[in-house]
C-alpha cells in the first residue's frame, strides 16, 4: 500500500477514532454527574435524617413550651438563676407608655421538636385577619369602649370614681352590680412557627413591634451574628439576634433540595366569651419562690413570676379535652379566620372531639385532639397531635409560603397509591390578657397623634421652649403610640413592682384639646395595675404558656413529689411511714422578703416613691445594728437609687446614703417605711 493510500486511510479513521473518543468522554461525564447527584441524594437524606433524629429527641425530651429566659445572675443553689422564669416568667414587662405593646424578652421556645431562640418580643395586641387568608396579614385589636355610665359624668372627679366602681365589680366578678363583662374583655395571646419558604439572601420579620426587629440583612447574616455571639458568649444589646433553624425539607426529583426556613410570631385572639378569674389557678413554682429568699404563695401570685393554668375549678383529673381547647379552637392557623380545610389523610375524616354529628372538623383551626370514625390498633377513636407532646396545637393551611410535605399510602388489596401533601403550623398560649377601658378613657378630651413614627405622630415633642418632655413646663402637645397617657393620674397610685426593662413613667404632663396642662398616667397594659385606691392592685397579665420540661418524666415525678410534700395532710395515705401529729404552726413570716418604701419626693421630680425589698439575711444584719450597702430600688420616672441603709435604735430605718451621697438627687427623705 502506497502513502497516500496510507493517508487516506488514515484520514478516514480519523473521524471513527475522534467519535470514539467524544463518545468515551461523553459517556464518563455522564456517569460522572449520576455519581454526584447520587451522593448529593445521599447527603441531602442524611442531612434530613439527623435533622428528624434531632427533632424526635427534642419531642420524647419534654412537650411543646417555654424553656429558658436569659441568664443574668447565679448563686450559690441552683434556682438562683434563670431557668423558664427569672424575675418574671418569660421576661415579661410593661411599656404601658405604648397604646397595644406588650413587652416580653427573649425566649428559646420548643415548638413540635424545633427548638429556638426568639428576638426581644415586645409583640403588638393584634389579631389575624378577619377577611382574607392572605398570607401574614392582621388586623389591630379593637379596644373595649368606656361604659356610658362613666362618660355621662362631666366632673372628671365623678369619672375617676364610677370608673373605680367598674374596676371593683371585675375585680369581685360581680356583674350583679355593674356588667363589666362588654368591657373587660379577654383576649388569648399565643405563639405560633412553621417552616417557610425563604429566599437565604433576605430576611421576613417574624412580626411588627414597635420596639424590636431582626438586625440582620438576610438569614444567612442573622445566623452568623447568632453563631457569633453563642461563640463569644456576648448578646446583641438592642436584644435584636435570635437563632431560628434551616432544614432541608425534602428533595425535589430525588435531587434538588428543598430549603425551610423556621419562622415565628405573636399574635393574639379576642375570645368570644367571658373568661372569669376563678378559671386562672396559679401554679406553685418553686423556683420561683425560692430565688428571693422564699416567697408565701400570696406573695409569690403578686409577683411577676407567677405562672397560671386554665381550668375549670375543681377540675383534677386527666382529661381528652378541657377549658383550654375550647379557647384554642378559636384561634385560625394560617388561612386566617375565613380558612376552612378538611382532613381525611390514610382514609380518617378528623371529625371534632366533642361533636355529637359526623361533621368533619375545620383543622384550619388550632386543635391538639379529635377523634376518627375507626378505631386504630390500641381500640381507640379518640386521638392526640403528636406521640407525647400534650402541648401540641396544630392547624393545617394551604398557604405556599408554608413548606409542604407528602407522602404516599398504598392499598395491597387494591393495588391503588395515594400522595397527600399537606402544610401545617403549630402554636401554644402565652398569656390572657384582660383589655379593659382605660384603653379608651380620654376624659381630659387629650388629642391622639397617631402612629409615632409618622409626622404627625411626631409634633408631641413640638414646643416653643425646645423638645417637649413631659414635665409640667413642657408638656407633650397630646399622645402617640409610643406616649400614649391619658389617665387621670388620680385614678392610680405610682407604679409598682417595677422592672428596668419597663418604660412607664410614674406620671407626667401632657396638653388637653384645650391646651390646658394635665397630669396623667400611662393608658397602656401592664403586668399589674398600680395600686386603685378602694379596689387594690389588680393583674392585667396572666402568664399560662405551658413549659418544655413538664413533659420530661423526671419533671413529672418531682410534681407529683411536691404535691405529697407541700400538701401532707391531703397526700397522707402516699407516704410509707405514717408522720406523727404535728400541732406546731408557722406564721408564714420567718424568712421572708421584706417591702420597704421610700418617702415622696419633692413636686419638682413628680412626687414619686420608690419601692425595694431586702433579703431574710440582709434583715437579721439590720436588726443587730449593721449597714446594708447596695439596695436598688426600683426604677421610676426613669430611674432608681442604690441605697445604703441603717436601723437607728428608736426602730426607724434611715438611708446613709443615696447614690454616694447624703441624699437623694430628686428629694426623697432619708426617712424610709416598711410596706
Amino acid at each position: 500500500m502506497g502513502r497516500s493510500a496510507v493517508l487516506r486511510l488514515l484520514m478516514g479513521l480519523l473521524p471513527v477514532a475522534v467519535s470514539m473518543s467524544v463518545s468515551t468522554n461523553q459517556t464518563d461525564k455522564e456517569s460522572h454527574i449520576a455519581d454526584m447527584k447520587n451522593t448529593l441524594r445521599t447527603l441531602s437524606i442524611q442531612l434530613m435524617a439527623q435533622q428528624f433524629y434531632m427533632e424526635e429527641q427534642t419531642r420524647s425530651n419534654g412537650n411543646s413550651g417555654l424553656k429558658h429566659v436569659r441568664t443574668s445572675r447565679h448563686g450559690i443553689h441552683p434556682y438562683q438563676s434563670a431557668s423558664h422564669v427569672d424575675n418574671s416568667i418569660a421576661s415579661i414587662h410593661n411599656h404601658a407608655n405604648n397604646d397595644r405593646t406588650i413587652g416580653m424578652g427573649e425566649l428559646v421556645v420548643v415548638l413540635n421538636g424545633i427548638e429556638f431562640r426568639t428576638r426581644h418580643n415586645d409583640y403588638r395586641l393584634r389579631m389575624k385577619s378577619r377577611s382574607t387568608t392572605n398570607y401574614g396579614e392582621v388586623d389591630d385589636i379593637e379596644f373595649p369602649d368606656v361604659p356610658p355610665e362613666v362618660k355621662q359624668h362631666i366632673d372628671v372627679k365623678d369619672q375617676i370614681e364610677e370608673m373605680r366602681q367598674w374596676f371593683k365589680a371585675w375585680r369581685d366578678q360581680d356583674y350583679s352590680v355593674r356588667d363589666y363583662r362588654p368591657y373587660f374583655k379577654p383576649v388569648l395571646c399565643y405563639l405560633e412557627g412553621s417552616w417557610t419558604h425563604s429566599d437565604q439572601n433576605s430576611i421576613d420579620e417574624p412580626f411588627d413591634s414597635d420596639r424590636h426587629h431582626f438586625d440582620a440583612s438576610s438569614w444567612y447574616d442573622l445566623q452568623q451574628k447568632i453563631r457569633f455571639t453563642s461563640y463569644s458568649g456576648g448578646k446583641d444589646g438592642l436584644e435584636n439576634f435570635g437563632y431560628l433553624p434551616t432544614s432541608v425539607m425534602k428533595l425535589i426529583n430525588g435531587t434538588i433540595p428543598v430549603l425551610a426556613q423556621w419562622n415565628y410570631d405573636i399574635l393574639c385572639h379576642p375570645l368570644s366569651e367571658d373568661l372569669p378569674l376563678n378559671r386562672l389557678h396559679p401554679i406553685d413554682d418553686l423556683k420561683a419562690r425560692m430565688s428571693p429568699g422564699g416567697l408565701t404563695m400570696e406573695k409569690y401570685l403578686g409577683t411577676r413570676a407567677a405562672r397560671y393554668r386554665v381550668g375549670i375549678p375543681g377540675q383534677g383529673h386527666s382529661t381528652n379535652w378541657d377549658l383550654l381547647d375550647d379557647l384554642m379552637s378559636e384561634i385560625p392557623g394560617r388561612d386566617n379566620y375565613p380558612g376552612h380545610i378538611t382532613d381525611n389523610i390514610f382514609g380518617d375524616t378528623t371529625l371534632p372531639f366533642n361533636a355529637k354529628t359526623d361533621e368533619p372538623l375545620n383543622v384550619a383551626y388550632y386543635h391538639r385532639t379529635y377523634r376518627v370514625g375507626s378505631a386504630g390498633a390500641m381500640g381507640l377513636k379518640v386521638r392526640h397531635r403528636g406521640f407525647s407532646d400534650e402541648n401540641l396545637f396544630v392547624a393545617q393551611t394551604t398557604q405556599p409560603k408554608v413548606v409542604s410535605l407528602d407522602v404516599e399510602s398504598c392499598s395491597k388489596r387494591k393495588h391503588h397509591c395515594t400522595v397527600w401533601e399537606q402544610r401545617w403550623s403549630y402554636a401554644i398560649p402565652l398569656e390572657i390578657i384582660y383589655m379593659t377601658p382605660l384603653s379608651k378613657w380620654n376624659p381630659y378630651d387629650i388629642p391622639y397623634r397617631g402612629d409615632s413614627r409618622t409626622k404627625e405622630g411626631k409634633t408631641i415633642f413640638d414646643g416653643p421652649k425646645g423638645r417637649r418632655n413631659g414635665k409640667s413646663d413642657k408638656a407633650y402637645n397630646g399622645t402617640n403610640s409610643k406616649v400614649y397617657y391619658q389617665t387621670p393620674a388620680a385614678f392610680f397610685n405610682d407604679e409598682i413592682n417595677r422592672d428596668p426593662a419597663d418604660t412607664t413613667k410614674g406620671s407626667t404632663f401632657v396638653l388637653d384639646a384645650g391646651n390646658n396642662v394635665r397630669q396623667v398616667r400611662a393608658s397602656g397594659h401592664r403586668i399589674f395595675f398600680p395600686n386603685i385606691p378602694d379596689v387594690g392592685t389588680l393583674r392585667q397579665r396572666y402568664p399560662i404558656m405551658p413549659i418544655h420540661g413538664e413533659g420530661d418524666s423526671v419533671w413529672k415525678e418531682l410534681e407529683a413529689l411536691k404535691d405529697i410534700v407541700l400538701e401532707p395532710n391531703k397526700y397522707r395515705h402516699m407516704f410509707r411511714d405514717v408522720l406523727p401529729d404535728d400541732n406546731d404552726s408557722d406564721d408564714g413570716t420567718t424568712g421572708t422578703i421584706k417591702e420597704f418604701t421610700t418617702k415622696p419626693s419633692t413636686p419638682k421630680w413628680g412626687s414619686h416613691k420608690h419601692h425595694f425589698e431586702i433579703s431574710p439575711e440582709q434583715y437579721d444584719l439590720l436588726t443587730r445594728g449593721e449597714v446594708v450597702p447596695n439596695i436598688i430600688t426600683e426604677n421610676v420616672n426613669g430611674h432608681s437609687h442604690n441605697l445604703t441603709i441603717i436601723k437607728k435604735n428608736n426602730r426607724r430605718y434611715l438611708m446613709q446614703s443615696c447614690d454616694g451621697r447624703k441624699r437623694c438627687f430628686d428629694g426623697h427623705s432619708r426617712l424610709v417605711l416598711p410596706v
